[in-house]
């Protein structure tokens, strides 16, 4: 059973980290003293759970994150510096400060250090969450312990750390488009949602999808096709339309 800490002090540790071609040391007291950070520790870079959900969520919802007063975000593993690196710039995850805990010492100093043997990964650091504020930990959220799940998460994850800072913050929109190049109408509907400060995702016919792939998922033969928060909304001007509608 892992122990909330909340209330406490982070342990004082020092990471070794690689920054360019040297090795440089870096303490804990230093990341944390006189900041309002957010730390999540998962299990271990490059796996499923971590790389599908835990960094992009939170990675994603950074921003908001810093409108809401959080000075830094923390992703922190049992693995080297060199991994950890290739794995930040494998998940474009710039929100995000990657800390290797190569010896495990800080999740073994915060009770979290789990033992994964039976998956050949040694000791690693179990799943959680937690908001530190000067040093000291105000907020854990802590994966609970499963026989029949090795690897839970279901607590840790970046809206629950949200929803703790401020249930009413202000949400990022999801959104998909369905274009192909040299297509005028998908330009407009990018440059549109680009006015409005609105990030989507773009799959591109031929390279992300095909044809097949577009009228099976949206019912449609043309492009764009655009989905906000997995509403159909249509091309162009149905995309104008929906604008239109929020003003009101």
């Amino acid at each position: 059973m892992f122990k909330n800490l909340e209330g406490q002090r982070i342990p004082s540790v020092v990471f070794k980290v690689r920054e360019g071609v040297a090795w440089k040391d870096v303490n804990s007291d230093d990341l944390f003293q006189g900041k309002t950070v957010i730390l999540f520790s998962l299990p271990g870079a490059f796996t499923p759970t971590c790389s599908g959900f835990h960094v992009p969520c939170f990675n994603e919802l950074a921003p908001v994150f810093f409108e809401n007063g959080v000075d830094d975000i923390i992703c922190l593993s049992v693995n080297d510096s060199f991994v950890m690196q290739a794995w930040q710039l494998e998940q474009q995850a710039d929100h995000i400060r990657f800390i290797p805990d190569g010896n495990g010492e800080f999740s073994q100093a915060m009770g979290m250090l789990a033992d994964k043997q039976e998956l050949g990964f040694g000791q690693r650091a179990w799943r959680y969450s937690m908001l530190v504020k000067d040093g000291i930990i105000e907020k854990m959220f802590i994966e609970t312990e499963d026989e029949d799940v090795s690897d839970p998460y279901i607590v840790s994850d970046a809206e629950t750390m949200l929803n703790h800072i401020n249930p009413n913050a202000h949400k990022p929109i999801d959104i998909a488009i369905f274009t192909k190049k040299g297509c005028p109408y998908c330009a407009k509907t990018k440059d549109m949602l680009s006015a409005h400060d609105l990030a989507y995702e773009e799959m591109v016919l031929g390279e992300d999808y095909s044809l097949r792939a577009l009228r099976t998922i949206t019912n449609a033969k043309t492009v764009p096709q655009v989905y906000i928060n997995g509403l159909h909304i249509g091309g162009s001007e149905a995309l104008e339309a929906w604008f239109e509608q929020r003003k009101n």
